[in-house]
Parts: structure tokens; C-alpha cells; sequence
């Protein structure tokens, strides 16, 4: 088999790994909960944890991938995620679970910011459109099989084995990159920025620590005031670093592309408010209409599906049709898809969910190739690394910050609706093994902690639609295809041992 395709294998894996991570976990959180005796709060870290690292890191991780190699980038990261999942899966209480989490998304930065920049130097012309189709394939694939092979794996074997599973996979697919992909570099790389990297991640974790805890600690509160303004201040401290720098990790002239400026934030609204839309998804599933993890994993599969189905021909369509096409109609669906699943009462069945589960996951699918297209296609290949690290920095970003954002408004309406019970307490009741916590006083009680949940629920449904719908129209109306840059001469691959290029 020809080396690209080799490169394409490993490339994929491990976007299927990382991605697998976000949606494998959701359906295991009821039970982490369980036995961890996990808060809400717990709960979104599980998740934002590891979403955290690695969008802090992303770009970080592309700059160094140009420098020092993007395979050896992509190979220790792909180390350091195996071993963290093993790590993971030994955990013994909340702290240590996040705290491994994180160390998981150090390495899927390394793997995640170099994967388009690998792909785009093997791929050239009308190939290129379709390794892209099979990269957006696999993303969805990730989706689709993430929630069932978790459930299977938690139902049967304990929650610990969703990160258990990684470790041989991970084996393999290292000895399959160390001996069969070529190393490529930046002809003209720039040293690393670490004052921009530190800024950029400092700030990105004050910023979600702030919407995750705001609830609890209460907004007004010295701590969570701190750390908003503390987000903001560190945020213009990184832009200004980025203005004066002279090898900045985010090059802000590629932002005067408007069709990198349209992939960058659909690819921040697809997340933001559709894969973060998952975990309280999965919840209502679980803790509100009663199923265990399997179940749920099954119930999860039109919309999963659909996206792993269509995401290839509409990899093939690229080379026909216009990437803002996807942009619009694909993020469009998305957002009527999570206006069909709005509504819900607590006396609907999970079937109320399926006509958005359909359109939303159709949307899924013709998205994720359009963008892994347009964010290299609108630099040089040289600079490959560090446009796929700023767009998986703001797909990881996106959920992050989805996570956090929604689950303030979620903990937020439930208290509206429940207001002798804190926001997290009745949160946290509800997403246990039924009402649980919240809803102690008897059959009434459980009564009104649902029906909290279900009108909590369908105000972030609404919310996701609004951010869809919003990517939608950036997107189709920012990406122009006189942006895209013709394609020069591939970088050549570099033999085993010789040095990096200063």
C-alpha cells in the first residue's frame, strides 16, 4: 500500500481516539457518577477537562509540529494519550479521573494539530478532496459508534474500560506511524511561542472555570468575577503578544481571510452547539426517560449514522461544489434539527428526538469534510500546521465553552423552576440514577425535578439551534473560493535522521 494511504490510516485512527473520548464518555457518566460519588460540576469536567488541554495546547502543538517534525509531533502525543487512558481507567476518585483527563488532552493536542498538516502533504488535487471525504468519515464514524461501543463497554465490563480500550489500539497505531509515515517539516519554521501559548491557555481556563463554577460559587462572587475578568484581561495579553511577536502561534493576518475567518467559526458554532449538546443529551436520556447505557448508545445511532453516511459523498461533492454550500446548508440542518427535538414534555418518548436526530446528523456529515478542506486550503503548505492547530483550537474551544455556557443556563433554569433547591444540588439530583437528590420529598417532588429538567433542557436546545443557525450564515456568506490557495509543490518528506530545518 502507497505511503499516503498509510498516512491516512494513522491519521484517522487517531482522530477516531480522540474523538471517541468525547462521545464514548457521556453515556458512562450516570455511572462515574455512581461510583465516584462525582458532583455535577465533576460531571462536566470529565468532559471539559480533556477538551480544556487540548484546545489550549492545539496550536502549541501545530507551531512545534512544523519545527520539529509533524510525525513526531503526531507520535508523542499519541504516547502520552495512551497512557493517560490508562491512568484514566485506574482512577479512584473525581480529582484523579479530570486530572488524567487533562494529561489525555495534552496528547490528543499533539495528535489533533498535526493530522490535517499530514494528510494535506500526502494528498495533492482531486485526492485531496476525497482523503478529506474519509477524514469527515471518520469523525462521524467516531460519533456514530462512540455511544454504543460505551455503552457495551460500560454496561459489560465497567466504565473503566472505555479508556482501557485505548491503550491497545494506541500500541498499534504508534508502530504503524513510526514505520510507515514520512516526516515533514516547515521549510522556514519559527521558534515556538511561549509566551502566547502560556496567555492563550491560562486564559482559556479561567474562562471555562468561571462558567462551570458560576452557579455553585454564585456570579457575583469574588472567585468567579476574578476569573471572568481574569479570562479577558489574559486574552488581550495574548493578542497583543500575538501583534508583536515575530514568530506569533497564531498568525492574526490569516484572519483577514474572510473564508478562514467563516471556517474558524463554524467550526467553533458545530461544536459549541451541537457536540456539546451530547452530554446533556445523553443525561436526559439516561436519568430522565430511564435507559442504561446501552440503550442509550443504541438511541444515539440515526443520528451518528447518517453523519458517518453522508460525510464521505459530500467529501467527493467538494471538488464540485462550493464549501460555503456545506457550510450553510449543513450547519442550517443542524440548527432545525435541534429546533425539531425543542418542545419536549415530560411525558414524550425518545422517538421525540428522532426527526432532529436525522436532520441534525445529515448536517453532521456534510460539514466536518468542508471544513478539514477549507482550513488548510486557504494557507500555504508551509504554514498547514499552524492552520489546522487554529481550527481544531476552535472545534475544541467550542466545546469547552459549549459545556460550560449551557450547563450555567441548565443549572440556571432549574433553580427558576425548583427555587428551594440549589441549581448544581438539583442538577446533580437529576443526573444520578434518576431524580434522585433533588427529589426527595416523594412522587410530587420527582414530578416537578423532571419537569424542570425537560424546560431546562429545551432552553439550551433553543440556544444550540440560535449558535447553528448563526454559523450558518457566517459561514456561507465569509468563505469565498478566491480565498483558497492554488496548490504549489509538496513539501518534501525528510529521510530518517536527518536534522529539522532551523
Amino acid at each position: 500500500m502507497a505511503r499516503k494511504w498509510w498516512t491516512l490510516l494513522a491519521t484517522c485512527v487517531a482522530m477516531f481516539m480522540l474523538l471517541l473520548d468525547i462521545t464514548i464518555v457521556n453515556v458512562a457518566l450516570p455511572q462515574i457518577q455512581k461510583d465516584l460519588d462525582a458532583s455535577f460540576s465533576d460531571l462536566q469536567w470529565v468532559v471539559d477537562a480533556y477538551a480544556l488541554t487540548l484546545a489550549s495546547l492545539l496550536l502549541t502543538a501545530g507551531s512545534l509540529g512544523d519545527r520539529i517534525g509533524r510525525r513526531r509531533v503526531f507520535t508523542i502525543g499519541f504516547g502520552i494519550f495512551t497512557v493517560a487512558s490508562l491512568a484514566c481507567g485506574l482512577a479512584t476518585d473525581p480529582t484523579m479521573l479530570n486530572l488524567f483527563r487533562a494529561v489525555q488532552g495534552i496528547g490528543a493536542a499533539g495528535m489533533l494539530a498535526t493530522t490535517l498538516a499530514l494528510i494535506a502533504q500526502e494528498f495533492h488535487g482531486p485526492e485531496r478532496a476525497t482523503a478529506f471525504g474519509i477524514w469527515g468519515a471518520t469523525i462521524g464514524g467516531a460519533v456514530a459508534i462512540g455511544p454504543l461501543v460505551g455503552g457495551v463497554l460500560t454496561d459489560g465490563l465497567g466504565w473503566e474500560w472505555i479508556f482501557f480500550v485505548n491503550v491497545p489500539i494506541g500500541i498499534a497505531a504508534i508502530a504503524l506511524t513510526l514505520n510507515k509515515l514520512a516526516e515533514s517539516r516547515a521549510p522556514d519554521a519559527e521558534p515556538v511561542d511561549w509566551p502566547g501559548a502560556a496567555t492563550f491557555s491560562a486564559s482559556l481556563f479561567l474562562l471555562v472555570f468561571g462558567l462551570v463554577r458560576g452557579n455553585p460559587e454564585g456570579w457575583s462572587s469574588f472567585q468567579i468575577e476574578a476569573s471572568l475578568i481574569g479570562a479577558a484581561a489574559l486574552m488581550l495579553a495574548f493578542l497583543a503578544i500575538q501583534m508583536r511577536s515575530s514568530h506569533p502561534m497564531l498568525d492574526l493576518s490569516l484572519f483577514r481571510k474572510p473564508a478562514f475567518v467563516g471556517v474558524s467559526l463554524v467550526s467553533f458554532a458545530l461544536h459549541s452547539g451541537m457536540f456539546a449538546m451530547f452530554l446533556y443529551i445523553t443525561i436526559y436520556i439516561q436519568s430522565v426517560l430511564g435507559f442504561d447505557a446501552l440503550e442509550a448508545g443504541v438511541r444515539f445511532l440515526p443520528i451518528t449514522l447518517l453523519s458517518f453516511f453522508v460525510a464521505p459523498v459530500a467529501g467527493r461533492l467538494l471538488t464540485r461544489i462550493p464549501a460555503r454550500i456545506f457550510f450553510g446548508l449543513g450547519m442550517g440542518l443542524i440548527g432545525f434539527g435541534l429546533l425539531l427535538m425543542h418542545g419536549l414534555s415530560v411525558d414524550s418518548e425518545w422517538t421525540a428526538l428522532l426527526a432532529g436526530f436525522l436532520i441534525a446528523g445529515a448536517g453532521i456529515g456534510m460539514v466536518n469534510p468542508a471544513i478539514g478542506s477549507v482550513a488548510v486550503g486557504v494557507v500555504a503548505p508551509a504554514k498547514a500546521g499552524m492552520a489546522s492547530g487554529i481550527n481544531n483550537t476552535f472545534r475544541q474551544v467550542g466545546i469547552a465553552t459549549g459545556i460550560a455556557g449551557l450547563g450555567a443556563v441548565f443549572q440556571s433554569e432549574i433553580a427558576s423552576r425548583l427555587p428551594d433547591t440549589a441549581p448544581s444540588d438539583a442538577a446533580e439530583g437529576i443526573a444520578s440514577a434518576g431524580p434522585g437528590a433533588a427529589a426527595q420529598g416523594g412522587p410530587q417532588a420527582v414530578d416537578a425535578a423532571r419537569e424542570a429538567f425537560v424546560g431546562a433542557f429545551n432552553e439550551i436546545l433553543l440556544i444550540g439551534a440560535i449558535i447553528a443557525f448563526t454559523g450558518a450564515v457566517f459561514g456561507f456568506f465569509l468563505t469565498r473560493e478566491r480565498d483558497l490557495v492554488t496548490e504549489g509543490a509538496p513539501e518534501e518528506a525528510i529521510p530518517e535522521g536527518e536534522p529539522a530545518a532551523a
